[in-house]
């Protein structure tokens, strides 16, 4: 399969931050968002998002089950729908994200601002929880959430650490890492915790190299950690992990949210989305 995609940068988002989850996606859909996700609408749920063949489905419904850390199923679309709804939330899959990353036979082909062209009647769509959604229960509970320079995506790693394997899926754990405080680390673990759909409490405190991360300086998605005298690096499992695991399935095509760019749905993560 092969699509003709806009690779050219659209118009810079103008103005204040969208106010609603709603306003982000139709910013998005019409092209005038296309900045990450990453530090905006606090509390709202963020997802990352997997479009597979529904002959792959399957198995990457497996993959997630054996790895629920990086990959917290929120939502899976019906063959062929590009629409997921869920609770208040009617998003449709090709068009409402800033930014996507396409696949075809395990190679990376283009990461286009709308995926319309890509979409096929086979497609299934896999929402999974993403960490962003803890940041605004940390803060209020007084941890800070430091960011790099001007953005608010955390440094991320491809760690050593194997997932479990699922069919031809198999691949490492990628981490987001934020530098806590030491004398705050218990109370990061404690509030992250409760929210499963943001990948839950850390899979790693401490010394990066037990994860074969070798300089934190030098992440390989986002900036460097910004860390601060007394601070210890926290990591957690990333919606990532799936983009390094897929092309082992060597699809004819997947598609994945570009990192940091996100589906922001419209429930909160304390609310839940409604029936």
């Amino acid at each position: 399969m092969t699509a003709t995609t806009d690779r050219q940068p659209r118009p810079a988002p103008v103005g204040t931050a969208p106010s609603t989850p709603a306003e982000l996606r139709l910013l998005a859909a019409s092209g005038h968002w296309t900045g990450p996700t990453a530090g905006i609408l606090d509390d709202f749920q963020q997802a990352n998002l997997v479009i597979v063949p529904r002959d792959l489905a399957f198995d990457f419904l497996l993959y997630c089950t054996r790895n629920p850390k990086p990959c917290p199923v929120i939502a899976v679309t019906e063959p062929g729908d590009p629409v997921v709804r869920l609770g208040g939330t009617e998003a449709d899959l090709r068009t409402e994200l800033p930014r996507y990353r396409v696949w075809q036979h395990g190679e990376l082909v283009d990461e286009p601002y709308d995926v319309t062209a890509y979409w096929r009647a086979d497609a299934v769509g896999f929402l999974l929880g993403c960490s962003h959604t803890f940041e605004g229960p940390l803060r209020r509970a007084g941890v800070p959430v430091r960011h790099a320079g001007h953005t608010a995506a955390p440094a991320v790693y491809v760690t050593n650490v194997p997932t479990r394997q699922a069919g031809l899926l198999s691949g490492p754990l990628v981490v987001s890492a934020r530098a806590i405080p030491g004398s705050l680390v218990a109370r990061a673990v404690e509030v992250t915790a409760r929210y499963p759909t943001g990948h839950g409490a850390p899979v790693h405190i401490g010394n990066p190299a037990a994860l074969g991360i070798r300089d934190l300086a030098r992440p390989d998605f986002g900036p460097p950690l910004p860390m601060e005298p007394g601070d210890v690096p926290v990591f957690w499992a990333c919606g990532v992990t799936p983009q390094f695991a897929l092309p082992m399935a060597n699809a004819t095509y997947t598609i994945t949210h570009y990192p940091g760019h996100m589906l922001v749905l419209d429930h909160t993560v304390d609310t839940g989305p409604t029936p």
